[in-house]
């Protein structure tokens, strides 16, 4: 599966960035290869709809599954939309956040 992580920066080490819609940069990851690609957020800094806009490039990106801080409640209507789970409350880097949540997962 493809996992969608809102980041501070583009790499598995980056912190969690805790809002969805304004995060600079998703980084992907494929669950099954623990290899990852980064997509840049243009919609970080306008002045409103970040949330729906992202969560457009997210369901673009291929991603089921997105590990974030918080959505909000339009953001969270078109990841819903799309089909995307929403795990909120992620926490530290990249990495460690997919990795909580496929042990979470698994059990």
């Amino acid at each position: 599966m493809k996992i969608a992580v809102s980041a501070t920066g583009g790499s598995s080490n980056a912190l969690v960035e805790p809002r969805f819609g304004r995060a600079p940069y998703y980084v992907i990851v494929d669950s099954d290869t623990m290899r990852f690609g980064v997509v840049a957020n243009p919609h970080a800094y306008q002045a409103g709809g970040a949330g729906p806009a992202t969560a457009a490039l997210i369901a673009n990106s291929g991603a089921t599954v997105v590990l974030t801080g918080r959505v909000g409640p339009k953001a969270k209507d078109a990841l819903d939309t799309s089909g995307i789970e929403v795990v909120e409350e992620a926490t530290g880097t990249v990495r460690d956040a997919v990795e909580v949540f496929l042990r979470t997962r698994r059990k």
